[in-house]
């Protein structure tokens, strides 16, 4: 779920099609079809589609009882708006025999996908009661609707709650599908559209039980339902999780709807389900899409939910994702196509303090959620045991996994454990399991000084990596060591903050240097939004608590938080494309906590990079007026991906339409007109100069001037022409380019920034230059 790191979300694309192959005859996978070639003969593109798959398609009788009729028997989804073709079961020679055939663009192996609030509108500068405050924009005279492609919706949920909205918009052409537990009267002028997509998990994992899981949009496992609030979640007085961040809970865009679209269940989410989904909204009628998942990253092009995106992208459609949660390591981004807004995550100025004291007189700050009767007495000492050694290497029994405590060294006992491998609330079950009456969780160096609470069974207080070491060095050292729990509960005004979360996955973005991944950050570290009904906040089967708000960590968390401030932008400026409104949110973002200082990296506990935090933390109240705008058509994004050495047949999987082709109009994929600048020096040294083209369009006043500042680089001289740029009318353009030459290279990328001041806006665009050699 969010807590999950990326390397365990995302299966290497041959890995997981080898398992599935291994388990059946049959795989899903994803035929997209060239509309143009479709023969006159057919007036319907299902027939062709049908017809295409019945030539390639063996009938075997010894395949008793799966679908061993004509090529419509074996076809699961159609698609028609963002991606034309189909999802069909097939064999692997069948899949190779399909691909030759004409009128097909690619072929792809389903892959599966999994997934990656009370103070973040006030953090974000949302708060209702500052009457200058993007809340008192009357919002509702352009409806939005967000759909969330997620685990489905509880629609019960407080923040659900559709009191004085007007009648749903004519236009909007969704539906509200019915199942177990959900039924007509559970959509409303707030949940406008609700939708299931299960083909392809089933036809990876087999029928599922319908009486333990809800075959409808029901949500089961309260991701969806948490996502879909922290968008568009109405305002709910009293809101908190056991006592904990006590306020009114309320999403990014309160006045927009909802369309929840389940396709994530118990076994994943699956990609012929995850494009059929997003065909489907764009044809309801969705302005923003909203998409907290993952996946391998091996192309443009052979990523479907990429390909999906950017015919998303094409009708005018806002699509946000969240980067994964792979970091800190470097290059483990997912989800990086321009035409995409990749959400990294961060922390806010509320936290959960909790202290352990030790038994030698030390103090140590820590976090923690644990609500209910403390067996740990304040100020009474109780014996403390940690299972692991010296080594700097965590061991089964040091990180607390099944059956590794044995009760007699624990029962009785607080137990410390490192972070890593199991769920962290998962590790509080083994220890209370085995006897013990409390846990200290330590972060390893995977997690640095990150503190990310949990809602555990037990008391528990998780601490950073280097007071981790000292409580393990006392445990280790000491004859009788003892320690005790001190859980605080909330404060607010924590500082340093925003913090770059350890777990958000970073760039570069391996696919395009050019192309800087992820965009921006949000809030997605302790993150209070609305739950389900049926599972308790820990999400472990043997939690029977039931609350109504959780506090979760992630970049799915992160993601919708853009994907508000986005339906915002799209409510106040319903004609703004999609890459108007990513432009105004990268551009206005900030780059300084609340000391004043740099960003800073959780994980290492210096100042972050664009690597890590890309265009800045998100500032919703300058991204509704960001003065200029960089706008890319979908023509140029195409030409971009004429830059990336695809092949003919490669790029048609991008040029659904007939008449679209490489202009050349891009020399270099640099000179994309994307919001963020990334200068790459090829390795060869005698090219020492490099021109960047970029062209702004004018959204603030009809007479404006604007100045460039930029920051001083050790390694090129940067010059921009022109040095001022004078608007004379609203919507016009006006081109700089930026050239750098160098005076030394370096080994590794510089990071700097170019702003354009007009005295009131402050177009903020980062600058990475890289010399390749560094690579």
């Amino acid at each position: 779920m969010a807590h999950t790191p990326l390397q365990w979300l995302c299966l290497p694309l041959f890995f997981h099609c080898f398992l599935l192959s291994s388990a059946q005859f049959f795989n899903t996978y994803v035929v997209q079809m060239d509309r143009s070639a479709m023969p006159d003969s057919f007036s319907d593109p299902f027939e062709w589609y049908s017809t295409v798959l019945s030539s390639v398609v063996v009938d075997n009788p010894e395949r008793e009882g799966q679908g061993n009729g004509g090529g419509e028997d074996r076809i699961i989804y159609s698609y028609q708006n963002v991606f034309h073709g189909v999802a069909a079961r097939l064999s692997e020679e069948e899949a190779e025999r399909v691909e030759e055939e004409h009128g097909v663009l690619a072929v792809f192996p389903e892959v599966k996908y999994e997934l990656h609030t009370t103070r973040s509108p006030k953090f974000l500068g949302l708060e209702p009661a500052d009457s200058n405050s993007a809340w008192s924009q009357q919002i509702a005279d352009h409806d939005v609707v967000v759909g969330v492609l997620d685990t489905g919706i509880w629609p019960e949920s407080e923040s659900f709650n559709d009191a004085g909205m007007s009648p749903v918009p004519a236009y909007w052409k969704g539906e509200c599908e019915t199942g177990r537990g959900f039924t007509k009267q559970n959509c409303n002028r707030k949940i406008v559209g609700a939708r299931v997509f299960y083909h392809g998990y089933e036809a990876a994992t087999g029928k599922f039980n319908q009486q333990l899981e809800y075959k409808s949009p029901r949500d089961q496992d309260g991701h969806g339902t948490h996502t879909a609030a922290t968008v568009a979640g109405s305002p709910v007085a009293g809101a908190n999780l056991l006592g904990y961040a006590y306020g009114t809970a309320r999403g990014m865009a309160p006045g927009a709807r909802i369309a929840a679209y389940k396709v994530c269940w118990v076994g994943g989410c699956f990609s012929s389900d995850i494009l059929s989904a997003v065909d489907r909204a764009v044809a309801d009628g969705v302005n923003v899409l909203s998409i907290s998942l993952g996946g391998g990253v091996s192309s443009y092009y052979r990523d479907s939910l990429s390909v999906a995106a950017f015919g998303a992208m094409e009708m005018g459609v806002f699509v946000s994702c969240s980067a994964g949660n792979g970091g800190p390591d470097p290059v483990s981004l997912t989800n990086v196509s321009p035409w995409i807004t990749t959400v990294g995550a961060s922390t806010m100025d509320r936290d959960f303090p909790a202290i352990v004291k030790l038994g030698n007189g030390r103090t140590i700050t820590g976090v923690s959620l644990y609500r209910g009767r403390i067996t740990i007495q304040e100020n009474k000492q109780f014996p403390v045991v940690y299972m692991g050694s010296n080594s700097s290497n965590p061991d089964p029994s040091s990180l607390c996994l099944e059956g590794t405590l044995d009760p007699h060294f624990v029962a009785g006992k607080i137990v410390i454990c490192d972070r890593g491998i199991s769920p962290r609330v998962q590790k509080g079950v083994v220890v209370k399991n085995a006897g013990g009456i409390g846990m200290i969780l330590s972060n390893t160096a995977a997690n640095g000084e990150e503190l990310v609470a949990d809602c555990h069974l037990l008391p528990a207080v998780a601490v950073g990596e280097t007071e981790g070491k000292a409580i393990k060095q006392y445990a280790l050292t000491n004859r009788k060591p003892t320690a005790t729990l001190e859980i605080l509960g909330t404060r607010l005004g924590v500082r340093p903050s925003p913090v770059v979360a350890a777990f958000s996955s970073r760039g570069p973005n391996f696919l395009t240097l050019e192309i800087l991944k992820p965009d921006l950050v949000a809030p997605g570290v302790n993150i209070l939004a609305a739950w389900t009904g049926k599972t308790g906040p820990s999400s472990l089967t043997t939690d029977t608590r039931r609350v109504k708000f959780n506090i979760l960590s992630g970049t799915s968390m992160s993601c919708p938080h853009v994907s508000g401030v986005a339906a915002l932008i799209k409510s106040k400026h319903p004609d703004w494309s999609p890459s108007a409104i990513k432009s105004a949110l990268m551009t206005t973002a900030y780059v300084h906590d609340n000391t004043y200082k740099p960003l800073r990296d959780a994980s290492a506990a210096s100042p972050s990079s664009p690597y890590d935090h890309g265009a800045g933390h998100i500032n919703p109240r300058k991204a509704l007026d960001p003065g200029l705008v960089y706008e890319i058509k979908p023509q140029d994004y195409f030409e971009f991906l004429c830059t990336q050495d695809l092949t003919p047949s490669q790029l048609k999987v991008f040029s659904k339409h007939s008449n679209r082709s490489c202009n050349r109009l891009l020399l270099n994929p640099g000179d994309l007109n994307y919001p963020a600048i990334s200068a790459v020096f090829p390795e060869k040294t005698t090219v020492t100069s490099l021109t960047l083209h970029r062209t702004v369009t004018n959204v603030g006043p009809a007479s404006s001037s604007y100045h460039a500042i930029v920051s001083p680089f050790n390694g090129a001289a940067v010059k921009v022409e022109p040095e001022r740029l004078n608007f004379t009318r609203r919507y016009q353009k006006l081109s700089y380019r930026i050239t750098f030459v160098t005076k030394k290279r370096l080994s590794m990328p510089e990071f700097g920034g170019l702003i354009w001041k007009d005295g009131s806006h402050r177009v903020r665009s980062p600058i990475i230059i890289t010399w390749l050699s560094s690579f």
